[in-house]
């Protein structure tokens, strides 16, 4: 068999997997929305190797990193009391809920589109245009990095080697995930599952602790006044929802994907994300109901110890429990590293498919293997700088904290574009979907991100250099703002005053690929050309004739549906 025989063809696994084939009335619609950005792969250049089980683990091990078995102290320290950091926990779950009601309704209008965040941001917020997409790359690419877990075990010590064995362990999967997806996704699986057992046995411990069969001597003693010493300290209670949040972070995660899911990708989210979502709620719930039934509360507020150290500790009473949580811990990193990885795979793809980053055909290229391996080296590359260059302390919470305020900028701009896709949508007549949250959802789910966004500034109770680090305590909000606000700079300058100064206009020039890969790139067209350009290119950039162009199209479907 020769070598091209053996190439993986994402057409022959379309029948192998009978794959949901696309309407052309389904991309009508769904270009409806916005017609430039990415174009839409009818047939996914990746293959199809997501099925309902990859999509719960994919989001699980994301979800599940090493955040359950560090935060429950810094939150318990932010809230002052068991009651209320348990609350928290609950209050988190409820704000991820009402944010994956706006994934899914998302997936309805654009579900042959992977990447999340990316190509919702770019099909709500089409004005001005290449505006937000630029934006969202430019933090995509500059904070890539997979921060909290390849960098979190080293944080407690600054060995060469211990930073030697978090570039070998990251380096692994992303040669794993550059060689073959389906092998990736199937590590993923059996990752997953490893963390989901482990949390299952300690939400069991921590119920047998709380029936007085250990050597835990007073197991309800945190839960008598479990509210005594509550903080009304607005920056302590922002830290607590920030880090609760963050570790649920990943119900997200197959969106990502959606258009690599074998059959009816929206029907798969609709079920199977909530289902995942729910199970980790559960279990993170129990999990710190354990940790309160074994160690006393002044322990997990003060110790710098792993909260699930101190658990085994306490429970178990042996260093060979300890050893063995170490080795979970690193098994969860692991597997959170391996599903982060893969989705922002893809969102970097989709960032370089909509033509905002340079070179976009090595961004959207899945040569040689099918797989997405310029964004997989980016991730590498800068993930190893972060792991390797910054001394930990000051220096690592800033950088992981730096991560949180823009995204939650995006978060919420994302939310508050669910209403102006409605909007275009409901302007050309397209027909109702399958989902659609309510609008007391979607207000919930912008509250919360406007909460997020404000009290970081509100300064702690010590003073403003009392932080999670030496310095101004909201230097990372000030830094986040300013990311952003220098990728609004570098749009204006390259879409507007270099055009006004060159006498040209930017458009979009639609790129196919030899691996059936698409993607946009933009193209300088001299003002005197432009009206021919715009006679014979859709808004993607594709040469067509008159009577091809979008708006014919969506006439003749309107009349026919007359």
């Amino acid at each position: 068999m020769s070598s091209e025989d053996e190439k993986h063809n994402p057409a022959e696994e379309k029948g192998e997997y009978a794959v949901e084939t696309v309407s052309a009335d389904d991309l009508i619609y769904e270009d409806a929305a916005v017609t430039s950005g990415a174009p839409i792969e009818k047939v996914s250049p990746l293959g199809y190797h997501v099925d309902w089980v990859t999509v719960v683990f994919l989001n699980i091990s994301k979800m599940i990193g090493t955040g359950v078995f560090t935060t429950p102290g810094s939150i318990l320290k932010a809230v002052g009391s068991v009651g209320l950091s348990l609350i928290f926990w609950v209050i988190g779950f409820f704000f991820a809920a009402a944010s994956l009601c706006v994934y899914l309704e998302y997936a309805t209008y654009f579900p042959h589109r992977s990447g999340a965040e990316v190509a919702y941001l770019e099909k709500a917020y089409p004005r001005p245009r290449f505006l937000i997409p630029t934006a969202f790359a430019v933090l995509s690419v500059i904070l890539s990095f997979s921060s909290s877990n390849a960098i979190g075990q080293r944080a407690e010590t600054s060995t060469w080697n211990v930073r030697g064995v978090a570039v070998g362990a990251f380096t692994f999967i992303v040669i794993v995930c550059i060689l073959s997806t389906k092998w990736s996704l199937r590590l993923s699986n059996v990752v997953g599952f490893v963390k989901l057992i482990a949390l299952i046995f300690i939400a069991i411990t921590g119920l047998v602790v709380l029936g007085g069969h250990t050597r835990v001597k007073d197991p309800h003693a945190n839960f008598r006044n479990s509210f005594a010493g509550t903080t009304s300290n607005g920056n302590g209670l922002a830290t607590a929802l920030i880090k609760v949040n963050f570790a649920y972070a990943g119900f997200e995660n197959a969106f990502n994907i959606i258009n690599e899911v074998r059959v009816k990708p929206y029907k798969n989210n609709e079920t199977i994300c909530p289902a995942s979502l729910g199970i980790v709620f559960v279990l993170y719930f129990f999990a710190n109901v354990a940790y309160f039934a074994a160690i006393p509360k002044e322990s997990i507020r003060e110790s710098n110890t792993l909260t699930a150290s101190l658990f085994f500790t306490a429970v178990f009473g042996n260093s060979k429990a300890v050893t063995a949580l170490s080795a979970l811990v690193a098994i969860s990193s692991f597997g959170n590293l391996l599903s982060v990885i893969i989705g922002s795979s893809r969102a970097i793809r989709e960032c370089g498919r909509q033509g905002v980053l340079p070179y976009p055909r090595f961004w959207a290229s899945t040569y040689p293997f099918n797989t997405p391996a310029g964004p997989y080296l980016l991730k590498w590359i800068l993930t190893v700088i972060v792991i390797v260059a910054p001394p930990a302390g000051d220096a690592f919470n800033f950088i992981v904290d730096l991560q949180s305020y823009p995204y939650n900028v995006f978060s919420f701009l994302m939310t508050l574009g669910l209403f102006f896709v409605r909007k275009r949508r409901a302007s050309i007549g397209a027909p109702p979907t399958e989902f659609r949250t309510w609008n007391a959802v979607l207000i919930f789910s912008i509250a919360v991100n406007i909460y997020l966004l404000v009290l970081p500034w509100v300064p702690p109770a010590g003073g403003i250099y009392a932080g999670d680090v030496s310095f101004f305590y909201a230097t990372y909000c000030i830094v986040g703002i300013g990311i952003l606000a220098l990728s609004g700079f570098a749009y204006v300058v390259i879409v507007h005053i270099l055009p006004k100064l060159g006498n040209y206009t930017i458009r979009q020039s639609l790129e196919k690929l030899s691996d059936g890969a698409q993607a946009t790139r933009l193209v300088k067209i001299p003002n005197d050309e432009l009206a021919e350009w715009d006679a014979t290119h859709n808004e993607h950039g594709d040469f067509v004739h008159k009577e091809e162009t979008f708006e014919a199209r969506l006439a003749m479907q309107q009349m026919s549906m007359e």
